[in-house]
């Protein structure tokens, strides 16, 4: 058992909280057939970017502009693809635990996107959301979580946050967060703790405002 101690947490949501990773499948694997290039490789390293961002990675030499084009478009088909999105195991007991302690959103999604996954996987949304309208530069850049922290009014250093992507658990450890990642692409990236899903995690509210996290790390 590991045991943290934060003033809020910091939550990404797809492979965090949700898992979509269906819908990122198809959407993904059939842009980057459309372009030429091999799927398996482009998943590696699609999650926790913005999609801008991920295609300015395959594709370095293509004009911005068509990048944005294309994200705006992919945003559109995830946002209307919800099939086989669900909660990550322990996610409806880990954010019910939350109702009340400063916590917040903080994702590669926009606001559509965020809402409409939610929603389908039964979670509830955080009053404090650092969507991808809100920042201007996406993970790995640490802007969405130092965002996070501000508007609840906390220092990095009294936040944890959770992730489970390469360019997330980055972008946690640029904001100076301590970062526990969750499911199977987060231990290779060494967070500080890393769980397989959020069964591990309990959530305890301290009379002077503190948020206990007590992980199983074993198993």
């Amino acid at each position: 058992m590991t045991t943290l101690t934060a003033r809020a947490l910091l939550l990404d949501m797809d492979g965090t909280i949700v898992n979509s990773d269906a819908v990122v499948e198809r959407c993904w694997r059939r842009w980057a057939e459309e372009h030429g290039l091999d799927a398996d490789e482009a998943m590696k390293i699609v999650h926790g970017r913005q999609g801008y961002a991920t295609m300015a990675v395959l594709l370095p030499d293509r004009p911005m502009e068509l990048n944005y084009e294309d994200n705006r478009r992919m945003l559109e088909a995830e946002t209307a693809d919800v099939d086989g999105v669900v909660p990550v195991p322990g996610a409806p007991a880990f954010m019910a635990a939350l109702a009340g302690l400063p916590h917040a959103l903080v994702t590669s999604a926009d606001l559509g996107l965020a809402r409409a996954r939610m929603g389908a996987a039964g979670l509830p949304m955080p009053a404090v959301r650092v969507t991808a309208e809100s920042v201007g530069a996406s993970k790995p850049d640490p802007e969405g979580f130092l965002k996070g922290a501000a508007e609840l009014g906390f220092a990095p250093e009294d936040c944890i946050v959770f992730e489970d992507s390469e360019a997330g658990i980055a972008a946690g450890r640029a904001a100076g967060m301590r970062v526990v990642g969750v499911g199977p692409r987060a231990a290779a990236h060494a967070p500080d703790v890393a769980v397989a899903d959020l069964t591990q995690v309990r959530v305890e509210a301290g009379e002077d405002g503190a948020i206990t996290l007590r992980i199983a790390t074993a198993g």
